[in-house]
């Protein structure tokens, strides 16, 4: 039986290859693209200026594929948690987070994670596949769904701080989901043969309309993969998660390192191309008592002084059968003013979504267990 080729894997160069494979003009594939992504079409009968005959055709050899949320938790402070099964039986998760009326969408790229760094929940799960082109892809349109039926109350638009000091134009509706984060479940860069296509999908013209400058990748600090990632789509934002300021202790939190320590990864980051004013984002996720102290913060400021950088601050948010503490906030505070003194970036995140399963992992975990 030949298997239907689902089109959400495919970038708009790909669809018109595939339609010309099918001996059809290469305007029909604009055509079917639009009609996914900018009208979210679910099948082909509802693309009403393509011919019944083509219809008929592209339902013989392609689907339309979507998620739907099987879960979707709401915090007070507005953050959503969704978590969405997809069709082998697996779930991955989203979070969307409102900051001053700019919607942030977290997203996962793999089912569980094969980086296994010592404070992080997904990390517990394993790895057991990575996700197509479509599923990443469709996290983003199943969210926008939800928006528009049950958009955010303006009370619970949080205001914080945004990570974005480059953003000086309109909110948008609050339906709109300004920024992808590939920061959920899995390593991004560990899939790139689909997050790649997914991107493209993201920010092309005709598909999902975001723009580049809006779509950051986070690694956990696989080299090579950076260096593909900043040749094949050089205009999206870096975000590296450090966590640490010696190999000592990165080693032992973050395996990745044994294989591309300190030194290696911050040539990776001092030669990704960075277009304009932006920026490599370093995520610290600040552990009590163990990464947290004024030498870390030297450290810290030691390594990345000779990056255009900026810093996100991340207090551990605590879970079950992990022997990590939260930072004090007298710490947190400490760390935070010695770097804003040198004048770096710093944001120190605030904790979201923290009266539901906010942090990756927690709801899909929360769903296994009951």
């Amino acid at each position: 039986m030949t298997t239907k080729t689902d089109l959400k894997n495919l970038p708009l160069p790909a669809l018109e290859q595939f339609l010309q494979g099918q001996g059809k003009e290469r305007f029909r594939a604009l055509q079917v693209f639009k009609w996914i992504y900018q009208q979210d079409a679910h099948s082909f009968e509802e693309m009403t200026n393509i011919s019944k005959a083509l219809r008929k055709e592209l339902s013989e050899t392609a689907i339309i594929s979507n998620l739907e949320p099987e879960a979707v938790e709401q915090g007070n402070d507005g953050t959503r948690k969704y978590l969405f099964p997809l069709s082998d039986g697996a779930s991955v998760e989203a979070v969307l987070i409102p900051i001053e009326g700019r919607n942030t969408l977290c997203i996962s790229s793999q089912v569980g994670c094969a980086m296994a760094c010592e404070f992080c929940l997904t990390g517990t799960f394993k790895l057991t596949r990575n996700l197509t082109t479509a599923e990443i892809v469709n996290q983003i349109m199943a969210v926008r769904r939800d928006l528009v039926k049950n958009p955010p109350a303006p009370s619970l638009v949080a205001a914080g701080a945004v990570d974005d000091e480059e953003d000086d134009d309109s909110p948008g509706s609050p339906a709109a989901i300004r920024n992808i984060v590939l920061m959920g479940m899995g390593e991004p860069l560990h899939n790139l043969d689909n997050v790649i296509p997914a991107i493209r999908i993201m920010i092309d013209g005709n598909g999902l309309q975001l723009s580049n400058r809006r779509v950051t990748v986070s690694t956990c600090g696989l080299v090579p993969e950076m260096g593909r990632l900043g040749r094949e789509i050089p205009n999206v934002n870096l975000a590296v998660s450090l966590n640490a300021t010696t190999d000592e202790l990165r080693n032992r939190i973050m395996p990745v390192n044994r294989s591309y320590p300190l030194k290696e990864l911050l040539q990776a980051c001092r030669e990704f191309p960075l277009p304009g004013r932006r920026k490599v984002t370093f995520e610290y996720v600040m552990l009590g008592g163990v990464n947290d102290t004024l030498e870390d913060a030297k450290r810290l400021l030691r390594l990345i002084s000779d990056i255009p950088n900026k810093v996100n601050l991340i207090p551990f948010n605590e879970h079950e059968g992990c022997g990590f503490k939260s930072p004090t906030r007298a710490a947190i505070d400490a760390f935070h003013t010695y770097l804003i003194d040198r004048h770096v970036t710093v944001i120190t995140r605030d904790s979201r979504g923290g009266d539901i399963s906010a942090a990756c992992g927690q709801l899909k975990g929360k769903l296994e267990k009951k």
